[in-house]
C-alpha cells in the first residue's frame, strides 16, 4: 500500500527504559511502513531532561498546545535512588504532572478488553473509564518533617497583607505535615472536560469525593461540579439520555464492584491514579489501558498508563529475552493518529488507526500474546511471544487486514 500522508505534525515525546525500546520497535514495524509519519520530536528520556534542566518537558507541552495532538512514551519520575543512578542535578518532578498542569487537562483511562482475558470482576461487561483530575492535590503538595513539639498553621495573606490562620495541629512529638492546594479554575475545567467527554461518548458520568470529611476542599469540588452541571449541561444530558451522578468515594468503590461498566468515573487526582490501576489490573494488565489527556480547549495527549518496565529493561541490556506487553503504547499511537486524522479530515489515517487497534486485539484473540497475558488467559495453548515478535505478529495481522 502507498504510505498514508499526514498534514499537521503530532508532537512525539520519547521516554525511558523498556518502553523506549518498544517505542522504536512500534515505529519501525507498525507505523513507518504504512504512514509517512510527521512528528515534532522531543526526547523526554531522563538523561536529556537532566541536560536541559527539564525545559524539554515544558517545551513539549507548549508544542502540544500549538499542534493539538501529542503522543507520549512512559517516563521515569525520579526518586532518591534514580538521582544517584543517573547523576541528576535534582529530583525532577513527574513529566506527566508538568504536562498536565500546563495543558490544564483531564486524563481519561479505560481498559482494552479482549476475548479470552476476562475481568476479575465477572459482572464488568463494558469498560469503565476513569476521568482523573490532572492538577494539584498531593502531586503539587508541599511537605515538612516536624522534628518535635510545636504548632503548624495554614496562613493565607491577602493582597493587603491581612492574614487568615487555621490550626493544622499542635505537635507534642515528631511527625509530618503536608499542604495541598487546588484552583477553582482547574476544577471547573475538569468538570467541563468530564461533562463534554460523557456527551461525546454517550456514557453516564459518576463523580466521587469525600465531602463529608473534607467540608471545604472536597466539598468545593462537589459544589463546582453541581453548579456547572445545572447551568450548562443538565438539559443536554437529558436530551442525550445519560445521567450525572454524585456520591462519596467509598460508596462509589462499592457500587463499581457491582456495576456492569460502560460509564465514566470522575475522580480527584490521587483517587484517579489509584483506581485506574485497579481497574486496568482487574481487566488483565496495566499494559492493557488507554490513557488520553484532554484539555478544555480541545488538546489531546495520548500515552500508556503504565511505567517504564525497568526490570525488563535491565534484562534487555544484559542480552536476555523479554516478553513485554506493548499494547497500551501501540494504542497511544493509534489514538493520536486517529485524532490527527479527524482534525485534519484524513479518513485514511483514521481508518489506519482502527486497523492497527483491531490487529492488536485479533492477534491476542488468535492466541499470540506476551507472557503477562498468557498467564491469565482463558484461551487454550497460548503462544508466548517475546517483545519484538509480538509486534511483528501484529504487523502480520495488520498487513493481512489491508489485503
Amino acid at each position: 500500500m502507498e504510505k498514508i500522508k499526514m498534514t499537521t505534525p503530532i508532537v512525539e515525546m520519547d521516554g525511558d527504559e523498556m518502553t523506549r525500546i518498544l517505542w522504536q520497535y512500534i515505529k519501525d514495524e507498525l507505523l513507518l511502513p504504512f504512514v509517512d509519519l510527521h512528528t515534532e520530536y522531543y526526547d523526554l528520556g531522563l538523561v536529556h531532561r537532566n541536560e536541559t534542566d527539564d525545559q524539554v518537558t515544558v517545551d513539549a507541552a507548549h508544542a502540544t498546545q500549538k499542534y493539538g495532538v501529542a503522543v507520549k512514551c512512559a517516563t521515569i519520575t525520579p526518586n532518591a535512588a534514580r538521582v544517584k543512578e543517573y547523576g541528576l542535578k535534582e529530583m525532577y518532578k513527574s513529566p506527566n504532572g508538568t504536562i498536565r498542569a500546563i495543558l490544564d487537562g483531564t486524563v481519561f483511562r479505560a481498559p482494552i478488553q479482549v476475548k479470552g482475558i476476562e475481568p476479575c470482576v465477572k459482572n464488568w461487561k463494558k469498560p469503565i473509564t476513569i476521568a482523573r483530575h490532572a492538577y494539584g492535590d498531593v502531586y503539587k503538595a508541599n511537605e515538612m518533617v516536624i522534628p518535635g513539639p510545636g504548632k503548624v498553621e495554614l496562613v493565607y495573606t491577602d493582597e493587603n497583607g491581612e492574614e487568615t490562620r487555621a490550626l493544622v495541629h499542635t505537635f507534642t512529638e515528631p511527625g509530618i505535615v503536608q499542604g495541598q492546594h487546588n484552583l477553582n479554575r482547574s476544577i471547573e475545567s475538569f468538570a467541563r472536560s468530564c461533562f463534554n467527554y460523557a456527551l461525546d461518548t454517550k456514557q453516564d458520568l459518576w463523580f466521587a469525593t469525600k465531602d463529608t470529611i473534607s467540608k471545604k476542599y472536597d466539598h468545593t469540588f462537589k459544589d463546582l461540579f453541581q453548579e456547572i452541571y445545572e447551568k450548562e449541561y443538565e438539559a443536554r444530558f437529558k436530551e442525550a439520555g445519560i445521567t450525572y451522578f454524585y456520591t462519596l468515594i467509598d460508596d462509589a468503590v462499592a457500587r463499581v464492584m457491582k456495576a456492569e461498566g460502560g460509564f465514566i468515573w470522575a475522580c480527584k487526582n490521587y483517587d484517579g491514579d489509584v483506581m485506574s490501576d485497579m481497574i486496568s489490573s482487574a481487566c488483565g494488565s496495566l499494559a492493557m489501558m488507554t490513557s488520553v489527556l484532554v484539555s478544555p480547549s480541545g488538546v489531546y495527549e495520548y500515552e500508556a498508563a503504565h511505567g517504564t518496565v525497568m526490570r525488563h529493561y535491565y534484562k534487555h541490556l544484559a542480552g536476555e529475552e523479554t516478553s513485554t506487553n506493548s499494547v497500551a503504547t501501540i494504542f497511544a499511537w493509534s489514538g493520536a493518529l486517529r485524532k490527527c486524522g479527524e482534525l485534519d479530515q484524513l479518513p485514511e489515517l483514521t481508518e489506519f488507526a482502527d486497523h492497527l487497534e483491531k490487529a492488536c486485539i485479533d492477534t491476542i484473540e488468535s492466541g499470540k500474546m506476551t507472557k503477562d497475558l498468557a498467564l491469565i488467559t482463558d484461551l487454550e495453548h497460548p503462544v508466548v511471544l517475546n517483545s519484538l515478535d509480538f509486534i511483528k505478529a501484529v504487523r502480520e495481522t495488520l498487513e493481512a487486514s489491508y489485503q
